[in-house]
């Protein structure tokens, strides 16, 4: 299936854990595709899937991913050293918390690589370099994000499936469908109707440094990974003891609060730009393709676009082909395009600041759309 093509790199591996789940075969007379899915599209997809692979798009280029993982240290060294140098006054601490924003964001989006297993050829590698990237540098855990990521990539914005919509309905009230259903049933969590104002001070400066800080813990912990906890407490001995030599404790602590909310504001608009304008809805058991493609969009293509978010931009593709290496993602877009033409689908990209708006706006009208159904009478 589709699905365990997209996940699975080593498929002689996997496949001798899935010989004691089967309970049998299909009569020759049933139809080996569920009438909900879309059988010439799941055909045409495994072709272009059998043609990406021909042309080595999931091949990965070390070289560029070196210069990623070093230029990400030479910015953890220098957000260090500009304190260093240049002592601790409000100009050299700004320009560090600048630096260290940076070389975080930046990392994470190279353990988002190393988590899809696509920096290696061999998978114990990227699971060894995922470690040091997410544990070591980032301070958090790499099973936890695996954890949750590859739900979000099975069931995208689908409600109770994807982990990345849990805050709907009690922070924000996401989609069409749901912000209709919670006003009919007079649910009131928040003021939904102002959730496009609130969004700013809530969700993007404060996911890191309240919510993933406590859960990436409290799953290591329950889940007993033992090897990950271990790992990141090496990345807070080596925090507080590097920049604890040279700031005050509250200094220190604002440097790292502020840091984790500047990469959190960061993360968290780039993530959902590609997703909370889209289609969210219960799970309709689509084929592969359409579930992946009614859940994210693009955005447009330069340099600075491709650098700024770890190229999620190219988040179509990352989803068609979650193990893809992120520099092939512009190769294979064109061929992505032509099968969804050929199916009528959509293909969205769109410029950078208009996806960022596109948040906003798309929350602005469930709100208002909650509003009207909580009126009602």
């Amino acid at each position: 299936q589709d699905a365990f093509v997209a996940f699975h790199t080593d498929k002689v591996l996997v496949s001798k854990y899935l010989k004691p789940l089967q309970i049998g075969e299909l009569a020759p007379d049933q139809p080996s595709v569920e009438p909900t899915k879309n059988e010439m599209l799941a055909k045409d997809f495994r072709e272009l899937r059998a043609t990406v692979e021909r042309m080595g798009l999931l091949e990965p280029n070390q070289l560029f991913f070196f210069l990623l993982l070093a230029h990400i240290l030479l910015l953890d060294a220098a957000a260090w050293l500009i304190l260093f140098y240049f002592g601790t006054s409000l100009l050299p601490f700004v320009f560090s918390l600048l630096v260290l924003t940076i070389s975080q964001v930046q990392a994470s989006w190279l353990q988002h690589d190393l988590g899809h297993l696509s920096v290696f050829r061999k998978i114990k590698w990227n699971h060894l370099l995922h470690k040091f990237v997410m544990c070591h540098l980032i301070g958090a855990s790499a099973k936890w994000w695996t954890l949750l990521h590859s739900q979000h990539h099975s069931k995208p914005n689908c409600f109770r499936k994807d982990p990345d919509i849990d805050m709907h309905p009690f922070l924000f009230t996401l989609g069409k469908k749901f912000s209709v259903e919670l006003g009919l049933k007079k649910k009131k969590y928040m003021p939904y109707n102002h959730q496009h104002k609130y969004f700013f001070i809530t969700l993007p400066p404060l996911l890191f440094p309240t919510y993933f800080h406590c859960h990436t813990f409290y799953i290591a912990y329950t889940k007993k990974y033992w090897v990950d906890l271990a790992w990141m407490l090496t990345f807070y001995i080596r925090f507080f003891y590097t920049y604890g030599s040279l700031l005050e404790t509250k200094t220190l602590n604002c440097l790292i609060s502020l840091h984790r909310m500047l990469e959190s504001s960061w993360f968290v608009w780039v993530s959902q730009m590609n997703h909370i304008p889209m289609d969210i809805d219960y799970d309709k058991n689509l084929d592969w393709v359409s579930t992946q493609l009614q859940a994210t969009c693009n955005v447009e293509q330069s340099l600075f676009n491709d650098w700024f978010t770890g190229h999620l931009n190219f988040q179509i593709e990352h989803h068609l082909f979650p193990s893809m290496p992120r520099h092939n993602y512009w190769k294979v877009a064109p061929l992505v395009k032509s099968l969804c033409a050929k199916h009528g689908i959509e293909y969205q990209c769109k410029p950078l600041l208009t996806a960022f708006a596109d948040i906003v706006h798309s929350l602005k009208n469930w709100g208002e759309l909650w509003l009207d159904a909580y009126l009602h009478k």
